[in-house]
């Protein structure tokens, strides 16, 4: 008896997902279901970058807050990936929410945060973490644990009874977005995928293309 071969299930039509033209909002719909659903998190973004010598470099950050201006996360301006995007000021997200078999990337051109926000931002963080940010020399060399220990020490006992200022060193970059790639898996790896693209950051309006999987 011959096996008959699989049927395609095209899947329940997302509205969102078909009709919107803003990739913000779309973002914002996704992000809000990746938070209801992903165990741990759901703001946790791989980072490339390029320096000057051009090798790519990449890491997990954390979405710390976007808009229509763009996606920001906070680093020691004296680490690696700061000091990459002081020589290339371009750079590209990767979100995967596994448990929504769904992935956003996006390339867009790299901005300071201003002063203000990120004094506003370092004040929401716990003291502990505060501490974390003037004691650690992000991406240089570490003799040993001891040392790190001793320097979150000497932090604590300069903060025990004072408001933690934020370093001069410790600051936040926002992506300002030209390219957002919407994917999300399908049956028989006919996976759907919407890019939206503009040409510069003044640009209200989006072009979107949906792509072959």
């Amino acid at each position: 008896m011959t096996t008959p071969p699989p049927v395609f299930e095209p899947g329940a039509y997302d509205t969102a997902f078909e009709a919107s033209e803003d990739p913000i909002g779309l973002f914002g719909r996704w992000f809000e279901d990746a938070k209801a659903q992903e165990t741990e998190l759901p703001d946790a973004v791989a980072l490339a970058t390029t320096g000057a010598d051009a090798m790519p470099d990449v890491r997990m950050v954390l979405l710390k807050a976007f808009d229509e201006r763009g996606f920001v996360f906070y680093t020691n301006l004296e680490s690696q990936k700061a000091h990459e995007l002081a020589e290339n000021s371009k750079a590209a997200l990767c979100f995967h929410w596994k448990s929504l078999t769904r992935q956003v990337r996006i390339q867009g051109l790299v901005e300071a945060v201003s002063a203000a926000q990120a004094d506003a931002y370092f004040a929401t963080r716990s003291k502990q973490s505060q501490i974390g940010a003037w004691a650690s020399r992000q991406s240089r060399p570490l003799e040993g644990r001891f040392e790190l220990e001793a320097r979150v020490a000497k932090y604590a006992a300069k903060y025990v009874l004072t408001k933690v200022d934020r370093p001069p060193f410790w600051s936040g970059f926002r992506i300002v977005p030209l390219r957002m790639e919407f994917w999300r898996q399908r049956s028989f790896r006919l996976h759907d995928r919407r890019v939206f693209m503009r040409h510069d950051a003044g640009q209200k309006k989006w072009k979107s293309v949906r792509l072959y999987p």
